[in-house]
């Protein structure tokens, strides 16, 4: 087989939504299903938050930071498809967050060409570098009250992400490839359009939506992996000390093939309703936010087990403070009731919003 290669652009205004739906992707492809993510994170925080060249504050002007930021911007592009090259997976998607048009919102169309000449580039031949971008609108345009609930270090007005949010789109609408992710119902439908959006550049068919939450008898694990070939992902979920009224952080730690991810997650409870953030993290911040776990809770371990029939979706969670009982997930159509139960399972009782069965309430309680 051979090995291909997508490459994939998220942009939009200020606090869209970027961060929370790359850690989706990275839930979503696993390398445990021959999947390897590569990301590109966002070049122009990396300079204002890292090394401190920023286009205000008398450090530089906003022409001499769009050449700090196409000059990085493009060094990380070419080590990335050769990573994606070199890596032993068939399938390989390149995400940016953000990237070389971006910068065309902050600079006159001319400026943006001048500079892309200076590193002997046409728009033609960078827009042809990516095969699909999704332009998530900020929350700035249907959301408000969510903004920003994310990047203190590219933090704008909300007039002034609006503006910067239409111009984004019209930097980009020259992409033959380009789809539009709006706030027209709430975030983690978003999400899921995100989602769907990219396994339609991919060709294929996105996975149903529709999941159902049941609590089973504790299933015989070595006949799942030998029946279903199910693949078992270690999973550890700490609550951290609150810092916010209201709001509620957490770190998780998932093995994805022989490597680790790590996510840092922040859930807001407004008026509107809940609004969730994550954004991946290293080993080392990771680490550090170990130091801020609420000590009245338990971590929440767990082992999922993931496996298809006849491309339905399950999991089941197995928990070390449960020898007769597990939980499990079922992918279903969205008029369907119930799901054909693998073989070997007995459900004791659906549980799909059931606040018992959250891992907020498996962390004080620790028992099904």
């Amino acid at each position: 087989m051979a090995k291909r290669i997508t490459r994939i652009v998220l942009t939009g205004g200020p606090a869209a939504g970027k961060t929370t739906l790359i850690s989706r992707i990275l839930k979503e492809f696993k390398q445990d299903d021959g999947w390897k993510v590569i990301t590109i994170p966002e070049t122009a925080t990396e300079l204002i938050s890292g090394f401190g060249i920023r286009p205000f504050g008398n450090c530089v002007s906003m022409l001499d930071f769009q050449y700090f930021v196409i000059a990085d911007q493009l060094h990380k592009e070419r080590l990335a498809l050769r990573g994606a090259q070199m890596v032993p997976e068939e399938n390989v998607l390149i995400i940016y967050d953000r990237a070389l048009f971006d910068d065309k919102a902050y600079i006159t169309d001319e400026q943006f060409r001048e500079i892309l000449a200076h590193f002997g580039k046409t728009e033609q031949e960078v827009l042809a570098g990516y095969d699909a971008v999704l332009h998530l609108v900020s929350c700035a345009k249907g959301a408000e009250f969510a903004y920003n609930f994310g990047n203190e270090a590219r933090y704008e007005p909300l007039e002034t992400a609006r503006e910067k949010d239409d111009l984004t789109l019209r930097a980009w609408k020259d992409h033959p490839n380009l789809k539009v992710i709006d706030n027209a119902v709430d975030f983690e439908d978003k999400l899921r359009r995100g989602i769907r959006a990219i396994y339609d550049c991919l060709g294929l068919t996105a996975p149903q939506e529709v999941w159902h939450k049941y609590l089973i008898a504790m299933p015989d694990l070595q006949a799942l992996e030998k029946t279903y070939a199910a693949s078992a992902i270690d999973m550890m979920q700490t609550y951290l000390v609150g810092t916010q009224p209201n709001v509620v952080r957490r770190i998780r730690q998932q093995k994805n093939g022989q490597e680790y991810l790590y996510f840092y997650t922040e859930k807001r409870y407004t008026d509107e309703g809940a609004w969730e953030t994550e954004k991946p993290i290293t080993q080392k911040e990771y680490v550090q936010y170990l130091m801020e776990a609420d000590t009245t809770l338990h971590a929440v371990h767990k082992t999922k087990y993931r496996f298809c029939i006849d491309g339905r979706r399950f999991e089941i969670d197995v928990y070390p403070f449960s020898e007769s009982r597990a939980i499990m997930r079922a992918e279903l159509p969205a008029e369907a009731s119930a799901p054909q139960m693998p073989q070997g399972i007995e459900i004791v009782r659906e549980v799909t919003g059931d606040p018992m069965y959250k891992n907020s309430h498996l962390a004080r309680e620790q028992k099904l």
